[in-house]
């Protein structure tokens, strides 16, 4: 497939066939399941996909892109490409369409990785579990835990609704044109139970708040929504510093700005 990749939509390709055959073997796909794709770009994981699933949807915003891959996977099986932003997706209405939750898989764009995480987050009742490409960077701060220069919202966030596994690295020079950076496979498996929807607005709001300026206490960070007083209140020093909380310590001031409500 002849394509000049877009900076404007952050395509890098991916052509090392080893590390394509470990990302498969690492998702696992079995006929029958609901798996979406986001990003397919020129195939290199939706062929061998397509050919163990039998049907597959995929999403993506370069129509370029197109044509060429449902001709590429023509006789594989049932490709449905969906022309549209990731962004804009309606996960949970795709699941219901399906009958089933959703294995969420793709070699995601550096320049939107992180606020697509975080929508696929938001539907997570939907999807059963997710793998993903993405920029090292982000992956480790996924996986990151308390105390690391990393850990921040997004390792609060996706690691209070999934397992978070950082699968094995892959080489810039698997790509096509090669990035200046690592990159990673990241598998996140949903819990099997999940924060109660006026939990999650708190824990992203705190959060927000929170790791918005890093040398901040914990309690001139929140002050907006909760006082010194009251994170003492629940057993928090007022005065350490966000990346020194736990998931749990995180989850009890969510509960403690839910009881004020």
């Amino acid at each position: 497939m002849s394509h000049t990749p877009r900076k404007r939509f952050g395509q890098n390709f991916l052509r090392d066939t080893g590390v394509i055959d470990r990302i498969v073997a690492a998702i696992a796909p079995e006929p029958g399941q609901a798996m979406l794709e986001i990003g397919p770009g020129q195939g290199a994981m939706t062929l061998p996909l397509l050919r163990k699933l039998g049907h597959l949807t995929a999403i993506e915003l370069d129509r370029d892109l197109i044509a060429p891959l449902a001709q590429m996977c023509a006789g594989a099986g049932t490709l449905n490409i969906i022309s549209a932003d990731a962004l804009s997706v309606d996960f949970s209405a795709l699941a219901a369409a399906a009958g089933q939750k959703l294995r969420v898989v793709g070699n995601l764009p550096y320049n939107i990785s992180t606020p697509l995480i975080f929508h696929l987050l938001s539907h997570l009742d939907a999807i059963s579990d997710m793998h993903f490409m993405l920029q090292k960077e982000v992956v480790d701060r996924m996986a990151s835990l308390p105390g690391s220069k990393v850990y921040g919202r997004l390792s609060v966030m996706a690691q209070a609704q999934a397992q978070v596994t950082s699968v094995f690295k892959v080489a810039p020079i698997s790509f096509w044109p090669v990035p200046k950076v690592d990159s990673a496979i990241v598998r996140l498996q949903p819990h099997a139970v999940q924060l109660p929807p006026d939990e999650h607005a708190a824990l992203d709001t705190l959060t927000r708040l929170a790791f918005s300026a890093r040398r901040k206490t914990l309690a001139n960070g929140v002050m907006p929504v909760l006082s010194a007083l009251q994170i003492a209140a629940v057993g928090i020093d007022p005065k350490r510093r966000a990346e020194t909380l736990s998931q749990a310590e995180f989850q009890t001031l969510a509960r403690a700005l839910l009881s004020l409500k």
